[in-house]
């Protein structure tokens, strides 16, 4: 049964409730799919509620399921997404060059046009003070050792406690949680001339020239003692912009596990920063960090690189699956950073690290090298890229918590190629020492 009038309304048309069974998705996931351009609905004067083409929505019924069970290639596991397109060594977020999208407009316009498809000029976010004065206290009571993505994990768990509303789904109750908690996770970091403390001045969330600071500035003191000066921060921004996605990275896969499953955003974004940690996605750029610290150190690339060789190692900052030439996110960042004169040594010495490589390889420069540069020339610590990398990247995890709350939920249940040996098999015997 339709919620309209029959005669209001023709019988090929479908109440909200209908298009949501059809679908196998919530009532309320159906207005995503109408926000998302992927439905169109129809509402008559006078009558309750939206109906929606049977035709149409049966189409996206059959794309939904054919998506889900299409046989892929050994190995490969795809999953239907409309933020990021990697295409021609270019990348692109909903549809927009996201090279020059980061050089137009900050990063909270860039992870606004990502969750929402539309430009707000001049956002900010705020850090609500319930669930910052909880992380804060969680963070402080860490190990001085504790790392930078071990901090911000810790600083989601402590502010979801202090949200009552964490387990609403719903579209606007997800960005209004985005818009809160990645200001709260920045804000919950120490501040780098203060690394033994946790105690912070009240001098960090006042306004600036009449309003709220920009992320990338709120940031910076967490990141590096020097001032901040217009043009490296103008870089830090670029570089937050141009890292708020990158289509389905490890981590990002994993916060869409974690929301297939319906966990709240705190809990996604938790998932995300546990995969970040490893040295072959989020940390890669402290290693390249220590390599262009010792670059300039030794005055040449090649005892450095002989040595990363010798040891069986990767060169760090070098090639990328996803690009046949130079990481189009490094290239952004380092046109910037040859206008910043302390990054002259930096990058000479990336420069020369590119060079030695190339005579056995034909592996180009990627984004944590380029992080790397701006690491070492604006006296971050090895780290400090990582969490640049961490903070930035929050936003794309929230589009993609976003997107996977409108899909079936727990689709993402592969299953086991058990190799194992075959029952049944006798009870084990105790083992005796």
């Amino acid at each position: 049964m339709t919620d309209q009038d029959p005669a209001a309304e023709p019988m090929d048309r479908l109440s909200t409730r209908e298009a949501a069974e059809l679908l196998g998705v919530k009532p309320e996931t159906v207005y995503a799919y109408v926000s998302r351009g992927q439905l169109a609905s129809h509402r008559t004067p006078g009558t309750r509620g939206s109906t929606f083409d049977a035709t149409e929505v049966a189409a996206l019924a059959r794309r939904n399921r054919r998506e889900q069970t299409t046989p892929q290639s050994p190995g490969e596991l795809s999953i239907r997404t409309r933020i990021t397109l990697i295409e021609g060594d270019r990348y692109y977020f909903r549809g927009v060059d996201a090279v020059e999208l980061a050089s137009r407009y900050s990063y909270e316009e860039v992870a606004e046009w990502l969750w929402t498809g539309e430009l707000h000029p001049g956002i900010r976010f705020t850090a609500p003070a319930e669930p910052l004065a909880a992380a804060r206290r969680a963070v402080a009571a860490l190990p001085a050792l504790s790392g930078p993505t071990d901090r911000l994990r810790v600083a989601a768990v402590a502010a979801a406690t202090a949200d009552p509303l964490r387990f609403d789904l719903s579209e606007p109750a997800v960005l209004s949680t985005a818009r809160a908690l990645i200001p709260t996770l920045v804000a919950a970091l120490p501040l780098a001339k203060t690394q033994a403390g946790h105690q912070e001045p009240e001098a960090d969330e006042q306004r600036e020239e009449g309003g709220v600071p920009t992320l990338a500035l709120r940031l910076w003191p967490r990141l590096t003692r020097r001032p901040a000066e217009e043009q490296p921060l103008k870089i830090l921004d670029r570089a937050l912009a141009l890292l708020v996605d990158h289509d389905l990275a490890a981590s990002t896969l994993a916060v869409r596990v974690a929301a297939s499953a319906r966990a709240h955003p705190y809990a996604a974004l938790s998932a995300g920063l546990g995969v970040l940690e490893g040295p072959l996605h989020g940390a890669a750029s402290g290693l390249a960090h220590r390599m262009l610290r010792d670059v300039v150190d030794q005055g040449g690339a090649a005892p450095v690189v002989a040595g990363e060789l010798r040891a069986g190692r990767r060169i760090p900052g070098l090639g990328h699956r996803l690009y046949t030439g130079e990481d189009p996110r490094a290239t952004a960042l380092f046109a910037l950073l040859e206008r910043l004169p302390e990054a002259a040594d930096a990058l000479a010495a990336a420069r020369d690290v590119q060079a030695t490589a190339a005579r056995h390889t034909d592996l180009h420069a990627n984004v944590d090298l380029a992080l790397a540069v701006l690491s070492v020339s604006t006296g971050m610590p090895a780290t400090g890229g990582e969490t640049l990398f961490a903070v930035a990247r929050t936003a794309g995890w929230i589009a993609h918590t976003l997107e996977e709350y409108t899909e079936r939920p727990l689709r993402m249940r592969p299953v086991g190629r058990y190799t194992g040996p075959r029952p049944p098999q006798p009870l084990p015997s105790p083992t005796r020492s």
